[in-house]
């Protein structure tokens, strides 16, 4: 689904790290012949200390294993819905490769034909414990938030009260290697276009493309009634146009034009514009509209720009090729986890009349999302309609993640990881 590629607005509070660079020291002014008796100088401090690398896989972050026993909820949640969802990631799960190093794709060729083996007639719960170890990385606090599928008003022919248009991927734009500029001598794959002499050059950002740069090429695919409402939907990365025929078309992620993006809500926050309580996508929509000069500016700032395609067939696809699931299916950095593994996440959301609810279930990890970084990142697809953008769009809570791995997997990990192993925290990983 390629969603959120997004910091996406629900994803208020994503941190934004900096590097620390120690100050330069002024030279004294004057020289030795302009002071005969010079005071003593003071001891000069020392350097703050250096900032740890992020970890950039799981094992880096470090991880431990968990029990069953050890996961809160674990005997009562129903983990058929997970079940059957693993059963559909088996595909492409064991034809992976993973960034996490948790496991290699072979590692869940015996948990998937277990899952194949048992078919309709599993006990999933005796299922996953048989076949899976839990582990937690880097301590195991999350961070969750929500993502849904919206569906919005649209149109497939342009027409006065529905002409915003929705674009499909332009033929210009391209990867290629390029100068890597963190890495002198290297390259590392870039999206971009080529410009009028075929230099590589950065794609068209919102404002070129809203002012007009893909106009007149043939790449709406529809168009919509709202600029608001398609502008949360590239947020989202997919979603259902409402047609005024009472049909609906549903479209999804087809590329991006690779420029930055920027959250608007964490914008408004920095502005002071939103008051406590405020900060959700219902909240932010709210200021939009009430002030559509500047927030027609502030949108502009986010540069980044989805690209489209139709989509058939059976609900919005996610990063690993299959359907997602509404409240099974989430969304995670595979540098991290797996993709295919379950995830059993305890947190809270907010329902429909403002109360707090508790949620603890066994899901899995079949979407990605660009704002999605970082160990016990995740952001849980609740589905369409009203319900699910309410619950989506107010959800930003802390929680506890275990990601469940291949018994084989999990000890391999075990052996594999120096007994001295620390975690980010400081602690024994094992």
């Amino acid at each position: 689904m390629r969603h959120k590629h997004r910091s996406a607005v629900f994803l208020l509070l994503a941190a934004s790290l900096t590097a620390c660079v120690p100050a330069v020291r002024q030279p004294i002014p004057g020289s030795p012949s302009d002071m005969a008796t010079p005071a003593p100088s003071a001891p000069s401090e020392p350097p703050p200390p250096l900032e740890p690398d992020e970890p950039e896989t799981a094992r880096e972050a470090g991880v431990r294993t968990a029990s069953f026993s050890a996961m809160p909820g674990w005997r009562e949640i129903n983990v058929a819905d997970a079940f059957a969802a693993f059963q559909k990631s088996c595909y492409a799960v064991t034809r992976r490769s993973d960034p996490s190093r948790l496991a290699i794709s072979d590692d869940w060729l015996v948990p998937c034909e277990a899952a194949k083996q048992a078919g309709a007639a599993a006990d999933p719960r005796r299922f996953f414990e048989t076949n899976f170890t839990p582990v937690i990385v880097s301590g195991g606090n999350a961070f969750v938030t929500g993502y849904y599928e919206p569906e919005i008003a649209g149109c497939r022919v342009k027409s006065p009260d529905c002409a915003v248009p929705i674009y499909g991927r332009p033929d210009d734009l391209v990867k290629a290697e390029q100068p890597d500029p963190e890495n002198p001598g290297a390259t590392k794959p870039m999206t971009g276009r080529l410009d009028e002499n075929g230099n590589f050059t950065l794609y068209h950002d919102r404002a070129a493309i809203d002012a007009g740069a893909l106009a007149g090429r043939g790449l709406e695919i529809a168009y919509a009634k709202d600029y608001i409402e398609l502008f949360f939907l590239q947020i989202q990365g997919s979603g259902r146009l409402r047609l005024p025929d009472g049909g609906v078309m549903r479209i999804g992620y087809d590329g991006q034009n690779a420029r930055e993006y920027v959250g608007i809500g964490r914008r408004l926050r920095d502005m002071n514009a939103l008051a406590p309580g405020e900060a959700s996508m219902q909240g932010i929509m709210r200021w939009l509209r009430a002030n559509p000069d500047r927030g027609r500016a502030l949108m502009l700032e986010n540069k980044s720009y989805i690209f489209f395609k139709e989509l058939t067939g059976e609900g919005p696809i996610g990063a690993m090729g299959a359907p997602v699931t509404p409240e099974v299916s989430l969304a995670a950095d595979p540098r991290f986890v797996t993709l295919g593994a379950p995830v059993f996440l305890t947190t809270r959301y907010m329902d429909e009349s403002g109360r707090f609810q508790p949620f603890s279930k066994l899901m899995v990890a079949q979407d990605t999302g660009g704002a999605i970084k970082g160990a016990n990142r995740f952001d849980l697809f609740w589905g369409a309609g009203e319900r699910a953008r309410t619950i989506a769009g107010g959800l930003s809570s802390e929680g506890t993640a275990y990601i469940l791995l291949p018994n084989a997997a999990a000890a391999k990990l075990m052996r594999d990881m120096p007994l001295a192993a620390l975690d980010r925290q400081g602690k024994a990983a094992l």
